[in-house]
């Protein structure tokens, strides 16, 4: 599924991209070589790049 049309960024490529780069999602954007253009993806894909850093983090700790 696409988050972001004007860029064509991936939920699996945010995904990836959240457990690699720090800060929020334009940071994020920015980590893909991409950066917000209209704005309204941001919302959900912090969302989703706060929902995969606490997925790995429970995972690291669950070890």
């Amino acid at each position: 599924m696409y988050i972001c049309i004007c860029n064509a960024i991936r939920e699996s490529d945010l995904r990836k991209a959240a457990l690699t780069c720090d800060g929020d999602a334009e940071a994020t954007y920015a980590c893909l070589g991409k950066r917000p253009n209209c704005g309204q993806c941001l919302e959900e894909a912090q969302e989703i790049i706060e929902e995969e850093r606490a997925a790995a983090f429970c995972d690291v700790l669950a070890v």
